[in-house]
């Protein structure tokens, strides 16, 4: 046979093949299920891009990843989990404590990744932080001691503050350890502390509280949420601490427009709320922690079972102050507190 005439086959037969191989490579990439309560793409999933990045992953080249928002609203996670699966992904990400466990009901088998949850223990996600059994790990943003250093920091920022209110979601777990830790500090502080609360009865939990704080509301559920603000303005405080709970992203711009209304000095648990408009925020860094769930998806896309993979809790914390609203509010917050903080918003 003729040489030129076998090249000119051989050529023909490997661009004929060249789709099909590249269809196939495609089909192998993973796909990613992302489920969020934001209303696109944020700084969550920018960080948790970054980190795919950095461990050599590139959106729509060698992962493809299904993103699926629930505007800011909780009711829509069950359906939005159960799409994921019915897509057969290969993990889903899971960037809201809320919906954790419409993930967990839609599947058993598929890897479920916590980008952060207020207290998977507590909240029975997981067995132990260790070993956190069945399909799903992740990250913890849970850290007892930070509502006692937002107090500690809000104190130092505003010095003239006595009198503290402290908003909790009270159906969350791990916000009776919070408000402990924040006890103790303010004790030591000489401050007194009003717990407000959402989520329960009145007088369902009061043996949850020292002796020695001011008798606090009980809000019957997050629909009566102005009666926690209304709570707040009955006994005025001179601070509010607004603790770590995701349940308060729903009420984010009323929580700062209340703050600023009232002249009230308040700190936050997410940078959100000072780039909002709110005094100070205190918290885990939610871009790390998104960047690290990437490195839990490539551990698990490479074999190893989410039930071995420890759960993490936050190591990196920012500092956010707003000196617009220090001055709106009628503030001077001390230099060597804004020496400290990640990021000034003036």
């Amino acid at each position: 046979m003729n040489k030129k005439l076998v090249v000119c086959l051989l050529t023909t037969a490997l661009l004929s093949t060249a789709p099909f191989v590249e269809a196939q490579q495609r089909k192998k990439a993973p796909r990613i299920g992302f489920l969020c309560a934001l209303s696109g793409p944020s700084h969550h999933t920018e960080g948790f891009l970054r980190g795919l990045r950095d461990l050599g992953y590139v959106e729509g080249k060698n992962i493809a990843i299904e993103y699926r928002f629930s505007q800011g609203k909780t009711d829509p996670f069950p359906q939005l989990a159960a799409e994921l699966v019915r897509l057969k992904v290969d993990v889903l990400v899971v960037a809201s404590s809320a919906a954790i466990r419409p993930a967990m009901r839609a599947t058993k088998k598929i890897p479920i990744v916590m980008a952060q949850s207020d207290d998977p223990v507590m909240s029975g996600f997981v067995a132990s932080l260790a070993r956190p059994g069945g399909n799903i790990t992740g990250l913890s943003s849970m850290a007892p001691e930070l509502s006692a250093k937002q107090l500690e920091l809000l104190k130092e920022g505003v010095p003239k503050i006595s009198r503290v209110a402290v908003l909790r979601n009270a159906a969350n777990p791990g916000s009776a350890l919070q408000l402990r830790e924040t006890e103790i500090t303010a004790r030591a502080l000489g401050v007194k502390l009003q717990p407000v609360e959402i989520g329960i009865h009145g007088g369902a939990h009061e043996d949850l509280f020292m002796d020695d704080m001011i008798p606090y509301a009980t809000i019957r559920d997050d629909k009566d949420f102005n009666q926690a603000l209304a709570a707040i303005r009955k006994d005025p405080a001179t601070g509010l601490i607004v603790l770590q709970d995701l349940l308060f992203f729903n009420y984010q711009q009323q929580l700062v427009d209340f703050a600023a209304k009232h002249r009230l000095p308040a700190i936050y648990a997410w940078r959100n709320f000072a780039e909002a408009g709110g005094l100070m925020a205190y918290g885990p860094s939610d871009k790390e922690m998104f960047r690290r769930a990437a490195v839990y998806v490539d551990k698990i896309l490479k074999g190893t079972n989410p039930a071995d993979l420890p759960v993490e809790q936050p190591t990196k914390f920012e500092l956010v102050i707003n000196l617009k609203t220090a001055k709106q509010i009628g503030v001077t917050i001390p230099p060597n507190v804004l020496a400290r903080a990640d990021k000034v918003i003036r």
